[in-house]
């Protein structure tokens, strides 16, 4: 018994070893495939299109969020400062100024030339606002004008070539006259301020020293040269128009007229007029000049 299942195992052990080398083995077979991605591209035509009553919203923005200008905000701020800071400063100044300028005598053109003096001034300024624009303006000048004759009686035959009398008939010999001379002028103006620009209108009070030597008597002879001056006082008027152009600085142009009347020649012991017909002169004159702010800005 035992026999036959002994031999039944080995019958089927080796049927199946029969059996699998009977079966076919198979390979196993790899496939790649290539993949190939194309872009794509579109073309757009225009294409005329007849509008046919189409009504097309209106686009409206929205603002979601505030958004500071912080740019413009810094602006208006220096701006409201610096019409707080031009209100207060403004209301009073003061200040230096020079300048040059040219002038033109009735009192030279009678005597001997026509040509126009030139002069240099150095003067100081205070002023004040009375309105929103317009302020008042006080100065106070020293010119000096360069000659353009010298008259000299021992050289040559002039106008004023000859004799003259005092008042008590004393007897003066005229010898020379030279034009160069100072001027002190006191003006009072009115400015009206736009934007960078003053226009001014105002009066002024000036004082020449013209100088004339004679020969007085000294002991009833005409031996001693003495010098003479004139101290008229005369009224006139100004105008012109000023510039800021920074804030320190301002530039001027300014036309000035006055008339002297009565011209007299004194000094310490005599008294004279010089010109007894025709004794009212005209004076022009025109400077040009910087001025500079002292006052804090």
């Amino acid at each position: 018994m035992i026999f036959r299942k002994i031999f039944f195992l080995f019958l089927v052990l080796f049927i199946s070893f029969f059996h699998a080398q009977r079966r076919k083995k198979v390979d196993t077979v790899y496939v790649y495939e290539k993949v190939v991605v194309y872009d794509t591209i579109y073309l757009f035509k225009p294409v005329r299109i007849k509008p046919t009553g189409l009504i097309l919203p209106q686009p409206k923005v929205e603002e979601k969020f505030f958004v500071r200008d912080i740019y413009k905000e810094e602006l208006e701020k220096q701006k409201a400062k610096n019409r707080i800071r031009k209100k207060k400063i403004n209301t009073f100044e003061y200040g230096i100024e020079a300048g040059i300028g040219l002038k033109y005598s009735d009192w030279n053109k009678a005597i001997s030339s026509d040509k126009p003096q030139f002069g240099e001034n150095l003067g100081i300024w205070f002023s004040k606002n009375i309105l929103s624009r317009i302020s008042i303006m006080f100065s106070a000048n020293i010119h000096h004008w360069s000659s353009t004759f010298d008259l000299d009686a021992n050289n040559e035959d002039t106008i004023l070539n000859g004799f003259y009398f005092t008042e008590d008939s004393q007897p003066l010999l005229f010898q020379k006259f030279n034009n160069k001379h100072f001027e002190y002028v006191l003006q009072l103006k009115f400015l009206y301020e736009w934007k960078n620009i003053r226009p001014f209108a105002g009066i002024l009070l000036n004082r020449n020293t013209y100088k004339m030597q004679f020969l007085v008597p000294e002991n009833n002879v005409l031996n001693k040269m003495d010098d003479f001056k004139s101290y008229k006082t005369n009224f006139g008027f100004a105008f012109g128009a000023q510039y800021r152009l920074f804030r320190k600085f301002i530039l001027s142009a300014e036309y000035q007229q006055y008339h002297m009347n009565n011209v007299s020649l004194k000094n310490s012991s005599f008294d004279f007029d010089i010109f007894k017909m025709n004794n009212t002169f005209a004076e022009r004159k025109i400077n040009v000049g910087i001025s500079y702010v002292i006052s804090g800005r």
